[in-house]
């Protein structure tokens, strides 16, 4: 063994002026986990744009029984109201808004209503236009489940200067008695 050892050097330098003349290497590299310094970026993040939807009046939301939560009809979109929420679908993204004009903001699924999660897409499309339908066929006589939000806001908005007018009326009236005035 120990010959072969010796001889090693001795074939090499007679071997090295031939090596030396020709074009030819020998290296040996071995690479165990990252070089030194490299970085690895990360993924770019994905960025959800903010979705275009217009609205010129206030929709009319009507509630498919089968659904149980209000769906937007007569606008170009998958507009949905639940629980003092709007919700979109556009996009392959989901939206939620606290007003149907927004603003919107991406939602995870897992963070939908429950309702909403309940059903495929295409199954509140068929149930919201079934019942479109028979709103649109009966209209003034339609007897489920319906409301434009600007009429609820003017309705809530009446009742609640008229509560306030009768609070203030009252509360004029208790003053003076018994106190000696």
């Amino acid at each position: 063994m120990k010959k072969f050892f010796m001889a090693v050097p001795l074939v090499l330098a007679t071997a090295s002026p031939l090596l030396a003349a020709s074009d030819v290497g020998f290296d040996v590299n071995i690479n165990v986990g990252n070089r030194p310094g490299v970085v690895i970026p990360a993924p770019p993040a994905v960025v959800v744009p903010t979705p275009r939807v217009v609205i010129e009046e206030p929709p009319v939301f009507i509630e498919p029984p089968r659904l149980g939560f209000y769906v937007g009809v007569d606008v170009p979109y998958d507009l949905f109201y639940i629980s003092g929420r709007y919700y979109l679908w556009q996009d392959n993204h989901w939206y939620r808004a606290p007003h149907y004009r927004g603003p919107w903001n991406v939602v995870s699924y897992s963070n939908l209503p429950p309702g909403l999660r309940k059903h495929k897409l295409e199954r509140i499309r068929y149930y919201r236009d079934d019942e479109y339908r028979v709103y649109h066929r009966e209209h003034d006589r339609y007897r489920g489940k319906h409301f434009k939000p600007e009429k609820e806001y003017k309705k809530r908005y009446k009742e609640e200067r008229k509560r306030e007018k009768f609070e203030n009326k009252h509360r004029g009236e208790g003053r003076g008695h018994g106190h000696g005035d």
